[in-house]
């Protein structure tokens, strides 16, 4: 009775340890491994001796280790993408993180937000939240993209800093990233589509 759940238990790590340390899971991401009571009781058995962790309810990672302070947190965007992929849903970093990564905000914020087309879900671990948020498609421009951060962040920052996050993404984006933009610019909202506009305009420069 026991040798099937110590099968797949094997066969889970091995998976989790093929795609590295940092690596987030929900059970979906094994389904093709086991039937699902299966697999979420080999999750449990892993995550009770210490080969993976449980970050929430059906969700886990493979933590990096720190030769100090010991398992890190796990990277806000693999948790976003692998909620996702439980939900067959698209995502994209939005609010203060989206003009972070584009260098606009020197502070990493505690939350950290994403819009998805799929279900609302947060998740707290310790002090950061990961708030994934559902919209609508008009709201869910590019998901998953370079240029759907850079509206995301647009949008994030209004029109007063707009100036900011066309310089930059003028200057970082490539030129697939700003044709997919150009060609996207009627999904936004009337004051961005210039925006977007100037930002597709500008000839890619790779420094």
């Amino acid at each position: 009775m026991d040798q099937p759940s110590s099968s797949t238990a094997d066969k889970i790590i091995a998976r989790a340890q093929t795609r590295g340390r940092g690596s987030v899971f929900t059970p979906s991401d094994f389904l093709d491994l086991a039937e699902r009571a299966a697999v979420d009781q080999a999750l449990s058995r892993l995550a009770r001796n210490g080969k993976l962790r449980r970050l929430a309810r059906g969700l886990y990672d493979l933590p990096k280790i720190h030769p100090r302070l010991g398992p890190l947190s796990p990277d806000p965007d693999h948790v976003a993408r692998a909620l996702a992929r439980e939900t067959g849903s698209k995502v994209q970093i939005a609010g203060a993180r989206a003009a972070h990564l584009l260098g606009l905000t020197p502070q990493v914020p505690a939350q950290s937000d994403y819009l998805t087309d799929g279900p609302s879900r947060r998740v707290v671990l310790g002090k950061r939240v990961i708030d994934l948020r559902h919209a609508s498609p008009k709201h869910l421009m590019l998901p998953g993209s370079v240029a759907g951060t850079v509206v995301q962040a647009l949008r994030h920052l209004g029109p007063t800093r707009a100036g900011d996050v066309v310089r930059i993404a003028a200057r970082s984006l490539s030129a697939a990233d700003k044709k997919r933009l150009g060609a996207s610019v009627r999904q936004a909202p009337a004051w961005m589509q210039r925006m977007l506009l100037t930002i597709a305009a500008v000839e890619f420069d790779p420094r």
